[in-house]
């Protein structure tokens, strides 16, 4: 009994040697124990990770180690997991030379997929010369293709495509292809790279969503907008269609106003996307970014509106104009290029009391120009705005940008924004 428990934590100690080396890659160490004839320990051991603390009771036989923990669920991993995922490409060699098991997946991935992941890309090109599978399913069923979602990744993608990679590849319950992933994280790169691979344009995903759907979708920051806008630009120019809707019935130009892109909506207008389509809910493009304008603020909001009024969309019934000055105070722009696209309207006292006063003295000059509308008419040059504009309903958008007119009036007629109210 003495001699065995020596022998047991021996065993012990040699194992989290093992772990230890493997988790730094230093492949001196790796070497020697896995050299050694009397150990158990090899390139496809077996690590159960689900709770390092509690490592007890190993079991040993030719292939796995188990490292037993007191948590009910496993997580297994393989020193090729460990290595590869961490660009440990001297280590992973060694490991490959000596018969590791390319494509092992104890724990759902195999050692391309979480090199992939963690855009580790000499481990993957090592990977695939060593045979392994670049159209390997993982357990939750996504491909080593999927993985590549960070602009990091892009050299793994490449790597994978020449070695036979399905672009078309599908994720098993979201149906998303690399492609839908790809516009969903605005990776310009990747969704260059997957269209000249011959990436589907038109695959709709469970939710109905085509790679373009998916990119208009996304919620993202400000700074962000110009690398949806390149990734859009590119689907719609290699074909993607601006009129395609999901299961909502909501279109690219539904959810890019829901995210507030401005150079989004104005690419999808320029290519005939309708404004005053209505999605499942009975929201119009319109209705879309009035709802999130007090959020996105730093999108520039009042862009996407003026953009609408300026390509037809059905001006906000005057009975609303409340509601919305409640809700959209916040942005004054947005305010005067809707109140701009009326000739004349009645204001009443609700209106100065549903703007909150700190939002009154930010903006102070435009809303006491809004207020002082109800005691006076808007100017004649309006009133001829208001009227041309009128006069070419439905066909504003195709008609103003072609008039030889000077930029100024132009950029009148198109509801520039002077942040007063005449």
């Amino acid at each position: 009994m003495y001699t065995g428990a020596i022998e047991t934590r021996k065993a012990e100690g040699l194992a989290q040697e093992y772990w230890q080396a493997l988790l730094q890659g230093d492949v001196k160490i790796v070497t020697r124990i896995t050299s050694d004839p009397q150990s158990s320990l090899h390139p496809n051991t077996v690590f159960d990770t689900s709770d390092l603390e509690e490592w007890k009771n190993y079991r040993f036989n030719t292939r796995w180690l188990r490292l037993w923990s007191l948590t009910y669920e496993q997580e297994l991993t393989t020193p090729l997991h460990i290595t590869a995922s961490r660009g440990y490409t001297e280590c992973l060699r060694y490991l490959l030379s000596r018969g590791a098991d390319v494509d092992f997946a104890p724990g759902g991935q195999t050692p391309l997929h979480e090199a992939c992941e963690n855009s580790c890309t000499e481990s993957v090109r090592l990977l695939l010369s060593y045979g392994a599978n670049p159209n390997a399913v993982s357990e939750d069923g996504y491909c080593p293709l999927h993985y590549c979602k960070s602009p990091s990744s892009i050299q793994c993608a490449k790597l994978l495509l020449k070695n036979g990679a399905n672009v078309n590849a599908e994720t098993e319950e979201e149906d998303d292809t690399a492609l839908h992933i790809a516009a969903r994280q605005g990776l310009e790169e990747h969704v260059n790279l997957f269209l000249r691979y011959g990436a589907s344009l038109e695959k709709a995903n469970h939710e109905g969503h085509t790679p373009l759907n998916a990119a208009c979708n996304q919620s993202h920051r400000p700074e962000d907008i110009d690398h949806y806008y390149s990734v859009c630009k590119q689907l719609i120019e290699n074909g993607a269609s601006v009129h395609t809707s999901d299961r909502d019935q909501q279109r690219p130009l539904h959810l890019a106003c829901k995210n507030a892109n401005p150079k989004v909506v104005e690419l999808l207008l320029a290519h005939g996307a309708n404004v005053n389509i209505m999605n499942y809910s009975g929201n119009t493009a319109m209705q879309n970014i009035l709802q999130v304008v007090a959020y996105k603020l730093e999108h520039q909001p009042e862009v996407i509106v003026r953009a609408l009024l300026n390509h037809d969309s059905v001006r906000i019934w005057p009975g609303a104009l409340t509601k919305v000055l409640k809700y959209c105070g916040s942005s004054p722009r947005t305010i005067e290029a809707i109140i701009n696209a009326y000739d004349r309207l009645r204001i009443n006292e609700s209106w100065v009391e549903v703007v909150p006063p700190e939002i009154v003295q930010k903006h102070l000059d435009f809303y006491q120009s809004l207020f002082c509308l109800s005691q006076k008419p808007r100017s004649l040059q309006h009133l001829t705005r208001c009227a041309i504009r009128n006069f070419l309903e439905g066909r504003l958008h195709l008609v103003l940008p072609n008039l030889p007119l000077p930029p100024a009036l132009l950029e009148f007629l198109m509801l520039s924004f002077e942040d007063i109210l005449y």
